[in-house]
């Protein structure tokens, strides 16, 4: 057991990542009268001190956090003074915590923020794509534009990156680089908060450059509770955590986009969750009410069982009460469609696992 790590009633075994077939089945997608596929995951729910409060699969198994943590990126934008600094509002400080689809709201307000520093969506180094909304793509399309930076969904947290870079009056080239100051700054928060000493960690590479830990999923949540609840964190900790809290619940359509998981439930709950979308099935949340922190990890990858299991665990603390499940029926049990748009399936989690 890691110093700091969740600590459970019994041991278990060394950190290293759990196999397949290890984790427990989270949800089913059903076609017709069948369960036609499976998705195995693992999920930890935790208190500020480490306590394990739910968990399905092993704690300790070692995941990528990927995006799912730019909550907590995004508070070196505050603590550094960036945020003042630079007078980032509130829908900033939300874009910095973003995997946003690329609407025009996005796209302008990074351009927006750029042109504050002195600086042009080329000073971004995390690449072009084109935006995941179809409105905005098509609207590119049509007027024979290519993408640029702007447009990458991660273009709020960069720019976040840039903002911190100017702060600490060091060069911005390279801010991705591991060894660079921004990176090892936000590397200190992580270990802070994850309570573990990350330098001989897996490293891996983030779809958008930035350098990616392998961190145990016991230790994420409690990362995630910690921010919920920083009581026993520096005030200055406490403080940005507040305002980047803040910031997520006033301006949920940054976080991501209108059609997405994250704003929607955000909007619903009126901020009392806090969710946060990662790649390759990860998932990450923080309950302030109740000072918890969750995490969870999709096996296969799938995004929308990782959402499904994130909206049961919802469920299952008391956030997304009946009438709220009802009204976010789309997205918590969504419907299987073909091609004439009836239903014909759907994505369910598996209730015992979340029951029991």
């Amino acid at each position: 057991m890691q110093p700091n790590a969740p600590h459970h009633d019994h041991d278990h075994a060394p950190l290293d990542p759990a196999p397949a077939g290890d984790s427990p089945v989270l949800v089913e997608v059903t076609r017709g009268g069948m369960v036609e596929s499976r998705h195995r995951g693992a999920f930890v729910v935790a208190d500020a001190e480490g306590k394990v409060l739910l968990h399905a699969g092993e704690p300790e198994r070692l995941v990528y956090p990927r995006s799912a943590i730019k909550p907590l990126q995004a508070l070196a934008l505050v603590e550094s003074g960036a945020a003042d600094a630079f007078g980032c509002t509130p829908a900033e400080i939300s874009l910095a915590c973003a995997s946003h689809d690329g609407e025009p709201l996005h796209s302008e307000a990074v351009k927006a923020w750029l042109d504050r520093l002195g600086m042009t969506p080329a000073d971004l180094e995390c690449g072009s794509h084109l935006p995941y909304n179809e409105a905005a793509a098509h609207a590119l399309i049509r007027e024979g534009r290519a993408p640029g930076p702007e447009h990458n969904n991660c273009s709020g947290k960069h720019s976040g990156f840039l903002a911190v870079a100017q702060q600490l009056g060091v060069p911005h080239q390279g801010y991705i680089d591991f060894s660079h100051p921004v990176q090892q700054t936000l590397l200190g928060i992580l270990e802070s908060l994850c309570g573990l000493d990350l330098r001989d960690a897996p490293r891996g590479i983030d779809g958008c450059g930035i350098p990616q830990y392998g961190t145990p999923l016991g230790n994420l949540a409690l990362a995630m509770a910690r921010f919920a609840d920083p009581a026993d964190q520096p005030e200055r900790r406490q403080q940005a955590c507040r305002r980047v809290r803040e910031a997520i619940a006033a301006e949920p359509a940054m976080i991501a986009g209108e059609r997405r998981f994250c704003t929607k439930v955000i909007r619903a709950t009126k901020g009392r969750a806090l969710v946060k979308t990662g790649a390759e099935g990860v998932f990450c949340a923080a309950i302030p009410e109740l000072g918890l922190g969750v995490a969870l990890k999709i096996d296969d990858g799938a995004g929308r069982a990782a959402e499904v299991a994130l909206g049961a665990l919802l469920g299952r603390l008391g956030i997304v009460d009946a009438a709220l499940a009802e009204t976010l029926q789309p997205i918590l049990r969504p419907s299987i469609l073909n091609r004439a748009g009836r239903s014909v399936g759907e994505i369910r989690p598996v209730e015992e696992v979340f029951q029991a």
